[in-house]
């Protein structure tokens, strides 16, 4: 029940063609094409580059009166595609049929190149047909050009709480394209409702400065007259140079503070499995948001959840509309699930990196809400005897750095999730340091299997030790070669939980391991985000309450970063933290000294003045301030969230850069 398409490749990088063909605006030309040929007497397919099964998926070219497929690589003759065993290019001269469909965007050189073998009177149709404007094109001389399709899906909902309040979201990025050298950069916006109908469109320009960007439900809904709107928004950055990924930070809030998350973007590739989902426990209620990200229907049981190392899945009997949104419940198909167990998405590239949320019930009532994301689950992944056998060049070699916030308020859980479909076994230990890069606890899991669910508290490595209650620090898991008995994958995941002690509020997020501040270099680590490995140097998007200035709220952005070494690097990282506000200006700078292996928790009521607070929250073109923390010397690990005056409640996840 998987689409057969290409969507990623860790290799080549992102495939433009599902985009194209799948953008929500190209649906109805799709329709159109299609009707025009279902009234052919007979239709041949020309597919010049092996895109017609992909295309096929997205749209019912099934439906059609084909009468033959025909291939210009002789390599894929006498394939099946689209229900015919592929004919070479050459048997068009002989064919009877009324139209032909060439499965190509620039279709005029191949147009050309086979005028000779078109029948006469045969009508030709192109995937030209299906072509966005060229107002909307980043490079129009080549529509596939992935530039083209920087684009993605945000979970967006302003709707009632339950208690007489409102749920809202809240996106934020800046225009980091600018960065790139580009120029008039334009959002084209796209909501949907859960029923997949697209209800609105609008164009939002963005500064030609490195300016900050917020798009929140609640201006939307005021602005367009909306009641309320539970969806998802397609964002489509038209201009974009350097990079072809829209990144950016989704705040869900509520009018009650007891509703506060934040989460990283959705990756724009659709893939075939995801994972990391937590069981609830038993006061929990755990909801899997569900987006279609195509313009065809999912069907009934294409959607599955199964306990991690449990081959026993259990599957989604309903369809899900094109571009639509469902909330399964995981209860609903693995009623028995308890946390710390954890749960696989079959996902079947239905959709991109889905959010989840859970919901805290007291007294038949929902107390708390708070939402993530899983991960996507590699299915290309082989273990490498070769990584335990560099140890000795890169140390400690692949690193997941977490924040362990200040023990005095905070609760910190560890839980390794295994993130590749071939990943058998993790044989890991966890490494907790003060914020000054000191070693202070360890534990070592052992070598667990896939179907082990090992919840690590901090508190119980540290067993009653005074460390951290004040400033926090961090932790790391790494491989623990001593206690592998097969060789790892470099694919080292794990989701670190967080509660405040005062409220039992939660916060959780979870990412991959990587080698850091190494100049040694392994499969594209240390990872880099322009440019080849390695990378050395730090650019994170701090997104920053769009209420700073004094009083204006009661909420506080608070920032964690790492500094994590594989190998001996700087003793003390040279960080900037430029605030700037919604043009893009830099308003205030200060510097941070992290050592070596080390950690810094701050937050930005303590760190810049309240005037450059105030400065930075007017806004700009598209939106207010944020901070871009820059280091040339080393690469950092971030986390972000906000967080109340009194603590009670505060989000948290992962920070993304650029």
């Amino acid at each position: 029940m998987a689409l057969n398409i290409d969507t990623f490749s860790n290799v080549k990088g992102g495939f433009p063609f599902f985009k194209a063909a799948g953008h929500p605006a190209v649906a109805p030309l799709a329709d159109a094409m299609l009707a025009r040929l279902s009234k052919a007497d007979a239709v041949a397919v020309y597919d010049p580059s092996g895109l017609a099964p992909a295309l096929g998926e997205l749209f019912p070219l099934a439906t059609l009166p084909i009468s033959e497929v025909l291939i210009q690589d002789l390599s894929a003759l006498g394939q099946p595609v689209l229900g015919k065993t592929t004919q070479p290019v050459t048997d068009l001269a002989s064919s009877k049929a009324s139209h032909l469909l060439i499965v190509a965007f620039d279709a005029e050189k191949v147009v050309r190149d086979i005028a000779l073998f078109v029948p006469d009177g045969m009508e030709i149709v192109t995937l030209d047909d299906l072509r966005l404007p060229a107002n909307r094109l980043t490079n129009p001389r080549k529509y596939l050009d992935p530039l083209n399709f920087a684009t993605n899906f945000a979970f967006f909902r302003d709707a009632p709480d339950g208690r007489g309040g409102r749920l809202h979201t809240r996106i934020a990025t800046a225009n980091y394209w600018h960065r790139y050298g580009s120029a008039n950069v334009t959002l084209w916006l796209t909501l949907i409702d859960a029923n997949g109908t697209t209800i609105a469109e609008w164009d939002l320009a963005l500064p030609d400065s490195p300016g900050g960007v917020t798009i929140d439900s609640a201006e939307v809904c005021a602005r367009l007259g909306l009641e309320d709107i539970t969806g998802q928004l397609f964002v489509h950055a038209i201009g974009a140079t350097g990079h072809d990924i829209v990144k950016y930070a989704l705040d869900t809030y509520g009018d009650d503070p007891r509703d506060l998350s934040c989460t990283h973007d959705a990756n724009a590739w659709p893939a075939d499995f995801f994972a990391g989902l937590p069981a609830p426990r038993d006061d929990e209620r755990v909801v899997l948001w569900i987006q279609n990200s195509h313009p065809c229907v999912i069907p009934a049981g294409a959607v599955g959840l199964n306990l991690m190392g449990d081959s026993a899945t259990a599957w989604l009997d309903r369809e899900i509309a094109p571009f639509g949104t469902y909330a399964l419940d995981a209860a609903d198909l693995l009623p028995d699930a308890r946390w710390p167990q954890q749960i696989e998405v079959h996902a079947g590239k239905h959709f991109v990196r889905p959010r989840y949320e859970i919901e805290v019930h007291s007294d038949d009532a929902i107390a708390r809400r708070r939402t993530a994301h899983v991960n996507v689950e590699r299915t290309d992944l082989e273990p490498d005897p070769r990584i335990a056998e560099i140890g000795n060049l890169m140390g400690k070699g692949f690193i997941l750095p977490a924040p362990v916030l200040p023990r005095a308020a905070f609760r910190t859980i560890a839980l390794p999730t295994p993130m590749a479909t071939t990943q058998e076994t993790l044989p890991l230990r966890a490494l907790v340091y003060d914020a000054r890069g000191a070693e202070i606890a360890r534990h070592d899991f052992g070598e667990l299997a896939r179907a082990d669910s090992v919840a690590l508290d901090v508190e119980d490595v540290l067993d009653g030790s005074d460390a951290l209650r004040d400033d926090g620090g961090h932790m790391e898991l790494i491989y623990d070669f001593g206690a592998a008995t097969r060789g790892v994958d470099g694919w080292l995941h794990g989701l670190f939980r967080y509660e405040a002690l005062s409220s039992g509020h939660a916060a959780e997020t979870s990412f991959g391991a990587h080698i850091f501040n190494t100049v040694l270099t392994w499969n594209n680590e240390p990872q880099s985000y322009s440019g080849a490995p390695p990378g050395l140097s730090t650019r994170l998007y701090l997104r920053t309450d769009p209420a700073m200035a004094v009083g204006a709220d009661d909420q506080d952005t608070f920032c964690h970063l790492i500094y994590p070494a594989s190998t001996p690097w700087h003793d003390n990282s040279e960080t900037r933290l430029l605030l700037h506000d919604g043009g893009g200006h830099v308003v205030a700078e200060e510097t941070l000294r992290i050592p070596c292996g080390g950690s810094v928790h701050f937050r930005l009521s303590e760190t810049f003045h309240a005037a450059d607070r105030t400065a930075a929250a007017e806004p700009g073109a598209a939106g207010s301030g944020y901070v871009m923390i820059r280091d040339t010397t080393c690469r950092l690990f971030g986390y972000h969230g906000l967080i109340t005056s009194d603590g009670s409640a505060f989000s948290l996840d992962h920070m993304f850069g650029f």
